[in-house]
């Protein structure tokens, strides 16, 4: 037996045969427009959070206070006033040192609001800054069909999970994941060396598509792809950047074998 047969992480992939996506009408990439709708789930002592927000916004390296921070909530109160989906969880924190009982909680939670809200539970799940046990508490959960926490593909993917059953005994089951991305992301406006122009946004648009444009089957049979692109409405939302992205969606409309599609589960 090998020192690395129980090392968790999967460093190969599908090396040289990756898994078809068999996209519908046979395309050649299909791209997902992800908008982050975060607007009021952002960190703030009205919520009883300990301090205000800090992440993605404007200010960059902004300061926690314990108090209101008028400029911050306007920031992100631009993305719901002037600017679906899947859950992105109740608290917009780090879950990486919360307990599993409360990450469990805030999940159970996040979903009946939106039920309560849209009258449908969501189908997938993204919770961004996740924990090591937020995979299998998707699972655990039931009821979605994938989830998105996950940066290090081009293509879904399914993954074995092991967790816990309804009957309370150990089970694996496959589970979808839907890869996210923070490269083709707005939220590159809001950090050091990002995005500084609508120009800037679009030509990586254009470059990222254009690469997996051309290593896509042509006939979508053998090699089709997939673009991620990240959106948050109080970034793109920006009237510069807004134009920046309506270019790119005329760019990629021109091309044959593109597939933009809102639910990417039914193309698996």
């Amino acid at each position: 037996m090998s020192t690395y047969d129980n090392y968790p992480r999967d460093l190969i992939g599908y090396g040289p045969t990756p898994p078809h996506a068999r996209w519908p009408g046979q395309a050649r990439i299909a791209l997902q427009f992800v908008l982050n709708y975060e607007e009021g789930g952002e960190n703030n002592v009205l919520h009883g959070d300990a301090a205000s927000e800090t992440f993605l916004s404007e200010i960059i390296g902004a300061a926690a206070f314990p108090m209101r921070h008028m400029s911050m909530e306007s920031l992100y109160e631009y993305g719901s006033r002037a600017g679906l989906w899947a859950c992105h969880g109740l608290k917009w924190i780090s879950y990486q040192n919360v307990d599993e009982a409360t990450e469990r909680a805030h999940m159970q939670e996040a979903v009946q609001i939106i039920r309560e809200l849209t009258g449908e539970a969501p189908a997938g799940w993204y919770t961004g800054r996740d924990s090591p046990n937020t995979r299998r508490l998707v699972v655990e959960h039931g009821g979605f069909a994938y989830d998105a926490d996950y940066y290090g593909d081009d293509l879904p993917f399914w993954e074995q999970v092991a967790h816990t059953g309804a009957d309370g005994t150990p089970a694996v089951m496959p589970h979808l994941v839907v890869p996210y991305t923070l490269d083709t992301n707005d939220m590159r406006f809001a950090a050091l060396q990002g995005f500084n122009s609508g120009t800037q946004f679009f030509d990586y648009l254009k470059d990222a598509f254009d690469v997996l444009y051309a290593e896509g089957d042509p006939d979508g049979l053998d090699r089709p792809k997939m673009l991620s692109v990240g959106l948050h409405c109080r970034l793109v939302g920006r009237p510069a950047r807004m134009a920046a992205l309506a270019r790119f969606l005329d760019y990629v409309q021109g091309h044959d074998s593109s597939l933009m599609i809102s639910d990417i589960i039914r193309g698996l």
